[in-house]
């Protein structure tokens, strides 16, 4: 993810460095928010908030843990803390679709009905299932990552994971029975 160099010559008081260091991690940090709270302006506001505490507490990391996992448990906790303090809404933005010649429009469109069941499915979950499913699953985080980023036993991922994708699985069919209903009325 990030030059171990880049991370010294911030810790050192390198100003351009931390900046530099900043700009790399940014687009990560505001994924990670987003997919977690599922709403543009409280992903800003909290992607901003975990890259102040990043630029102003870079001397307290260590190099036992990965940048990366260090970086991640900063905002998951502001993630957590801002979805504790609000309710959640769904955004209802329409995203710009690109179309390849290998899709159809139709194919097109149903693959973004589906990545918005799957968003609002995610966003049912409790907010430690929906936590752990966006590490593994749209982070790309190991197990031992999640559980280093969360402070939490390994098992305890695992057991999370499990439940989530079966949680996922029932909301999901849910979203599948009204359409099939409706082809066959």
């Amino acid at each position: 993810m990030v030059a171990p160099e880049l991370i010294k010559a911030a810790q050192s008081g390198d100003r351009d460095a931390l900046i530099t260091l900043l700009r790399e991690i940014e687009n990560h940090v505001y994924r990670t928010a987003y997919y977690i709270l599922g709403n543009e302006q409280d992903a800003m506001d909290a992607a901003q908030e975990a890259l102040i505490r990043i630029y102003t507490k870079i001397n307290s990391y260590e190099e036992k843990a990965q940048f990366k996992t260090w970086v991640q448990r900063i905002v998951t906790n502001l993630c957590i803390d801002k979805f504790r303090r609000t309710k959640p809404t769904v955004s209802i933005e329409q995203h710009e679709m690109s179309f390849t010649a290998s899709q159809t429009v139709e194919d097109e469109v149903m693959s973004s009905y589906i990545a918005q069941d799957i968003r609002e499915a995610i966003d049912k979950l409790p907010e430690h299932h929906r936590t752990v499913v966006v590490l593994r699953y749209l982070q790309d985080f190991s197990y031992n990552e999640i559980a280093e980023s969360l402070n939490l036993p390994i098992n305890t991922v695992k057991s999370y994971l499990f439940r989530a994708r079966q949680q996922l699985q029932t909301i999901l069919r849910e979203y599948k029975k009204p359409s099939r209903d409706a082809v066959r009325g």
